[in-house]
């Protein structure tokens, strides 16, 4: 392969420009294929490989003939776990400081990738690669199909994209792009779709037309599922799998996955199990309804993980079968530590909330209730925080923190070209960041000085090729800060210094810990009294890295475990403009982008629009925000005007218009207004109060689309199937936000007026 490096200009003026150009022989030895296969939320106790009961033996495969790290880290967070392994940079350098939607304007919270800071397909599309995603991208913070799609993987280095944009996604109804476009799943529900395989479909379609029209061309693949993130979705026979195999519960499972650990090697002997914290409850202490829920629960996480390791063997074998899995590097891994974000109950609709400290009332009986849901597409499920410390044995904590449960993973590379003992472990402290910069060793090429035009900076990890066959070296990564949500820590040749800011909103009331993982693997025992000097040194070294990385500022806010409703507190906090959106002579339904969309399900707003009906039997709706699992509809059904807000499937609450709607041009509306704990819904027809409603709950969140015309993907209410598009004509229809700073009711009032 032979690449064409852009070096310079020459020249004062635009007509004096010439631009200077040098070919490269950039060609890598018989370079192989590489594939990151990527999980999410997925703990490092969840693997076979790794300790667990749960069935993964397409992975384990992998894992028997590579290598398994047991001293892998992440940065305890999706999307910036997503860019350190796709750049080989720290997140904060390369513009994600947390998730991608938290964008905050600051130059480490940009939404997006940095173009300085190219993706790994950027540079092997340099060498002569083709490139492919399938999956999850989650590191565009404009994820509306609309666009803009600059962020997209198209926009990324990849030749081809099929998957979802967002942080999560129903598995049975996807948001689905294909490369640049919004595309409909497939086929349906009852026809057996589910994501997972759906990518891999793709996937395997891609891999094999690129080989039979260019088989002397290498390829790199991005598999990124959405699994193991909550919606924990799997096919039924997966899910019955698993029946009474979790009864005994999560204390005893932890220690039996702990044995497990010692007896395959995946841990050292000398660990300790960590305690549980405060927020996992005795198992013994339960009664029957919160067994039978809590198990059901981890046995649809367990299907889902079993039925995910099935795709993967699918490729697996693909890939076996056309000659091509012994010439292909596989790196696996999960994005962070296993997820506590489904409460000390559960949730039987994890749209409800992510607290991890407090109880939703009447979640467990409304999920013993509906007991044979769990994993199907009538629910959006998530395990109990007791079954999140069980995945992450034998460490504390989870995904977002900073101690090991949320940044140490499972890393499995597979590639027997160059790697001699096939099922070893290696112990070497690595990062996530860590991993473009090995496969560029292992093909033989540098990260380009220029891609696309744009002058890169350098890699922030270091290569681990040197481990693959040297189990004993030492490692060659010395130094590596974390920060995520304000939890924050940092690790210095077998040192670590951490924070837990989850639960504390002052930052200068966060207590450091300090521990020696050289000799405490686990994270067990808190040193920091006994070795002031070494914390001081370690907070030290913090701030430098720090300020090296560009962490600052941190987000102001913990993102979990508070124990007031999240989207309460950040709702009340959130200074919003005042907005005003028309749409003139709707042709047919569209999907709105967030800019031009009311920005909370709780802020106060109005929504009018002029319809026509040529006959009683127009029908549809006007305008949607979310899904079956939480959002507002505003429609027209069986000749009435209708309101519906759907508080994440906790209550419905309903406005119907008193009388029927009139034939012809009409002016509809309704108007929100939200006061403290509750909110006043009504509905206008032609300036007339002609229906109400009070909703006492508020969404924590919605689903992925707002639509004008219909509502799509999944219904918001029960009270028709989707996409129950409008019949009639939208001749304008206008959305409009109150700003929040406005004091006075009665201003409040004139300012939401629909007359």
């Amino acid at each position: 392969m032979r690449r064409t490096e852009f070096t310079g200009t020459v020249g004062r003026t635009m007509a004096e420009t010439r631009y200077q150009y040098h070919t490269v022989d950039t060609d890598p030895k018989d370079a192989p294929n590489v594939i990151y296969i990527l999980l999410d939320d997925m703990g490092f106790a969840q693997l076979g490989c790794y300790g667990s009961s749960i069935a993964t033996p397409n992975i384990d495969r992998l894992a028997k003939e590579g290598l398994r790290y047991n001293n892998f880290h992440t940065t305890a967070v999706c999307s910036a776990t997503r860019a350190s392994l796709l750049t080989g940079a720290n997140h904060h350098m390369a513009g994600i400081a947390s998730l991608c939607e938290l964008r905050t304007g600051c130059d480490n919270g940009i939404g997006h990738l940095k173009p300085e800071y190219a993706t790994i397909a950027e540079i092997l599309k340099e060498y002569g690669y083709a490139t492919f995603c399938t999956g999850k991208w989650h590191l565009a913070a404009n994820q509306g199909a609309p666009g803009p799609v600059d962020g997209w993987p198209l926009q990324k280095g990849f030749d081809r994209y099929y998957g979802f944009l967002q942080g999560e996604n129903d598995q049975y109804h996807p948001h689905l792009v294909q490369d640049n476009t919004a595309v409909a799943q497939p086929k349906s529900v009852e026809e057996g779709y589910h994501f997972s395989e759906d990518i891999v479909d793709h996937a395997i379609d891609y891999l094999f037309e690129h080989q039979m029209n260019f088989p002397e061309q290498p390829f790199f693949l991005y598999l990124a599922f959405g699994a193991m993130h909550t919606p924990h979705h799997a096919p039924k026979e997966y899910i019955d799998r698993y029946r009474g195999k979790f009864d005994a519960g999560w204390d005893e499972v932890r220690q039996q996955w702990f044995e497990n650990q010692k007896r395959i090697g995946i841990i050292p002997p000398e660990a300790e199990l960590t305690e549980k914290n405060e927020y996992v409850r005795d198992w013994a202490a339960l009664n029957e309804k919160e067994k039978a829920v809590y198990a059901r629960e981890m046995e649809a996480f367990a299907g889902m993980l079993t039925h995910t390791d099935d795709q993967i063997g699918r490729l697996i074998a693909y890939l076996e079968e056309s000659d091509q899995l012994d010439h292909t590097m596989i790196v696996f891994l999960s994005d962070n530590g296993a997820s506590a974000e489904g409460g000390i109950d559960g949730r039987f609709n994890a749209m409800r909330g992510q607290d991890v400290t407090v109880r939703s009332e009447g979640e467990i009986e409304y999920a013993y209730e509906h007991l044979d849901e769990i994993g199907t597409e009538l629910a959006f499920n998530h395990y109990p925080t007791g079954w999140a410390n069980c995945g992450n044995t034998p460490f504390q904590w989870y995904k977002i923190w900073a101690h090991e449960g949320g940044i140490k993973d499972p890393l499995i590379i597979r590639y027997p070209k160059g790697i001699e003992q096939l099922g070893g472990v290696r112990s070497q402290y690595h990062h996530v960041s860590d991993l473009t910069p090995t496969v560029l060793e292992v093909i033989g090429v540098d990260k380009p000085e220029y891609v696309k035009g744009v002058k890169q900076k350098p890699f922030t990890g270091v290569s681990m090729q040197y481990s693959f066959n040297a189990p004993e070296a030492g490692s060659q990564k010395h130094i590596q800060y974390y920060e995520v949500h304000g939890n924050r820590g940092i690790y210095k040749d077998g040192w670590k210094a951490v924070v837990n800011h989850t639960f504390v909103e002052d930052y200068e009331k966060d207590e450091w810990e300090l521990y020696h993982v050289e000799v405490d693997y686990s994270e067990k025992y808190n040193v920091a009294e006994k070795y002031p000097e070494k914390l001081r040194e370690l907070q030290a070294d913090f701030e430098y890295e720090a300020g090296k990385y560009g962490v600052y500022p941190m987000l102001r806010f913990a993102m979990h475990g508070k124990p007031e409703n999240l989207s309460r507190m950040y709702g009340d906090r959130m200074t919003l403009p005042e907005k005003r959106v028309t749409f003139h002579k709707v042709l047919h339904a569209f999907d709105l982008v967030y800019d031009r969309n009311i920005q909370s399900q709780a802020v106060n707003h109005t929504v009018v629009a002029r319809i026509v009906r040529e006959t009683a039997e127009d029908e549809g709706v006007l305008y949607s925000n979310g899904q079956r699992f939480g959002g507002i509809s505003f429609y027209v059904k069986d000749n009435r005007l209708k309101y519906v807000y759907n508080a994440n499937k906790a209550a419905y609450y309903e406005a119907v218009s008193e009388t029927e709607l009139p034939v012809g041009e009409v002016t509809v509306g309704y108007r929100f207004v939200r006061d403290q704990d509750h909110a006043t819904v009504t509905l206008f027809v032609n300036g007339k109060e002609v229906g109400q409603t009070v909703v006492e709950q508020f969404c924590y969140m919605i689903g992925f689309t707002s639509t004008v015309g219909d509502n799509r993907y999944t219904p918001v209410t029960p009270d028709y199937e989707v996409p129950f598009a409008f019949s009639g004509r939208i001749e304008e229809l206008t959305l409009y936000q109150a700003p929040t700073t406005v004091s006075s009711r009665e201003e409040l009032l004139k300012l939401l007026s629909v007359e």
